[in-house]
């Protein structure tokens, strides 16, 4: 009995914060999918800029989750801009909260809605969320020869086109890291090996492809690329191994006191274009991120272990730059709630914007 209560409000802490973000999609979707109505007679960079807006609005209120409601630590090594730039994102991958990651570093930027996504072709798939962030300007991509690089490139040329920001955010390692799926990184370690590249131990071997016709593409768009490396706290073992990183629900529940992130601001005249000298140049950024992981988890020093190197800065997320948001989709998702003919929209809209999501985001990529 007591062990159902405990796991009964274990569970809580990840539960409402879930409900109220799953829950207020529709009612975002409607006031979303007005606009871009209303927008069809406009220029498409009008379009762009209060698109932009609404999606703050919604991904502020998940960042009031993720940081305000879990109460973690956000520890940022190196300078951010104060302004606002036009930027590829890259970082290391070992779990979905690094989506988030992401965000927090936006929105400290006042560029939360400019982030846009390179995104796994599966999770189109995802109800509601799949399509709009393929609106948004996300890009779903497949591996290896089933990779469209005509489909990105024309996406993200239809971005810069009309002017939109971007913050672009791309994991070039294709897959998450997980200390547990040894194969995984045996795999990784072996293609190094035989590609003459260094053989990394904390990430897995960069692929370029993605990573380089973004570049590419909006070169004359772009000012920098940001280098971003994330460790969080909590995921070494008793026995001092690496440990998994934490889940969304994991997350939410509280379980990581702190997220460390290393940012480097790279300038996008000082990448090289040439594929084979790319290729060399994003490996050798990963072995730097692998470099400070390796500090992170191994550093003999006590006092340097679960830290990178240098000055970290702690940075706190006001709760006035996300309850407003929390707020505002509150006040639209809950008249629809409290009314027959409300709830039969919401109904509605899950089911007839997921089945119509899925349509156009396979035949527009």
């Amino acid at each position: 009995m007591l062990l159902s209560l405990v796991v009964h409000t274990y569970s809580l802490r990840y539960l409402f914060p879930a409900t109220v973000m799953l829950g207020t999609a529709p009612a975002y979707l409607l006031s979303w999918g007005t606009w871009r109505l209303l927008s069809t007679v406009l220029p498409a960079s009008l379009y762009h800029k209060l698109d932009d807006r609404l999606y703050v609005i919604y991904q502020s209120m998940v960042l009031s989750f993720f940081e305000n409601y879990t109460g973690v630590e956000i520890v940022i090594y190196g300078d951010i801009p104060k302004k606002k730039e036009n930027v590829v994102y890259l970082s290391n991958h070992q779990c979905t909260v690094d989506w988030i990651v992401a965000d927090m570093l936006a929105i400290r930027q006042d560029a939360l809605g400019h982030v846009r996504y390179v995104l796994k072709d599966g999770l189109k798939w995802l109800p509601l969320y799949g399509w709009y962030f393929s609106q948004h300007g996300g890009i779903y991509v497949k591996r290896s020869s089933k990779f469209n690089q005509k489909a990105m490139r024309k996406k993200l040329l239809s971005q810069t086109q009309c002017g939109a920001p971007m913050y672009l955010v791309i994991f070039p390692e294709g897959t998450r890291y997980n200390p547990e799926l040894k194969n995984v990184i045996a795999d990784s370690q072996a293609f190094s090996k035989k590609e003459g590249l260094a053989v990394l131990k904390h990430t897995l071997t960069p692929r370029m492809k993605a990573t380089h016709i973004a570049i590419e593409s909006m070169k004359g768009h772009l000012d920098a690329v940001y280098d971003i490396t994330v460790a969080y706290e909590g995921t070494l073992d008793t026995t001092g191994l690496r440990k998994p990183a934490p889940s969304m629900p994991e997350f939410l529940c509280k379980e990581c006191p702190r997220v460390h992130v290393h940012f480097s601001r790279v300038d996008i005249k000082e990448i090289p274009s040439e594929p084979a000298f790319f290729r060399r140049w994003l490996h050798d950024r990963f072995e730097i991120k692998d470099q400070l992981l390796t500090e992170f988890y191994e550093s003999q020093d006590s006092e340097k272990m679960c830290r990178f190197p240098g000055e970290g800065r702690h940075s706190l997320l006001r709760l006035s730059k996300t309850l407003p948001s929390v707020m505002i989709l509150g006040g639209l998702t809950l008249p629809m709630l409290l009314t027959e003919n409300g709830r039969k929209l919401y109904l509605r809209t899950w089911v007839c914007g997921t089945l119509l999501g899925w349509l156009w985001v396979n035949i527009f990529p």
